[in-house]
């Protein structure tokens, strides 16, 4: 019979084990974080690309990254409608009519699937808009989890009154270690 030449990850004195004091396991903030990262490459806006990853106990509960509607046209150069708003403080946002945040898409996908997603936290590239704040605050997110700082200064309020904590997971920091 012959010798079984199999060799893991797991198994003792494979070339694999060997090795594993150099390849370094990923975290819970790195790792969700990451899947947001990899969910926003799926996004149709052409503006930006943002993922969102809703967690709760260790599990991805719902994604959801920004672009149309289902089965609605994607932007392009062409068919990207910007509106305007003025905040309080004069600064201006630009959104596009057409798409539809991360966020919100995570909810719905929960929402569409019967998912309860209260009590979690939510993993995002950039920190929400003031808008998909109010509907996380809404939803009963806990906790924000976010890569790249968008517009804080609008939130900073909304936060503080609605107790949600707002975390940055730095990925390029992390990264580096």
């Amino acid at each position: 019979m012959p010798e079984d030449t199999t060799k893991g990850c797991c198994l003792p004195g494979s070339e694999a084990s060997h090795g594993s004091e150099s390849a370094k396991r990923l975290g819970w903030h790195e790792y969700f974080m990451s899947v947001a990262h990899l969910i926003s490459r799926r996004a149709t806006c052409t503006r930006g690309h943002i993922g969102a990853v809703i967690v709760k106990d260790h599990s991805i509960l719902s994604t959801g990254y920004n672009g149309a509607p289902a089965g609605l046209p994607h932007c392009n150069d062409s068919n990207c409608r910007i509106y305007r708003t003025t905040h309080p403080d004069g600064t201006v946002e630009e959104n596009c009519v057409n798409t539809i945040h991360a966020e919100i898409n995570a909810i719905a996908q929960a929402a569409k699937h019967g998912v309860a997603i209260r009590d979690s936290d939510i993993y995002i590239t950039a920190s929400p808009c003031i808008h998909c704040l109010k509907v996380l605050i809404n939803v009963g997110i806990k906790t924000i989890y976010y890569d790249k700082p968008y517009k804080i200064e609008h939130i900073d309020e909304l936060l503080r009154l609605s107790g949600i904590r707002l975390v940055q997971v730095d990925m390029l920091t992390i990264q580096k270690d």
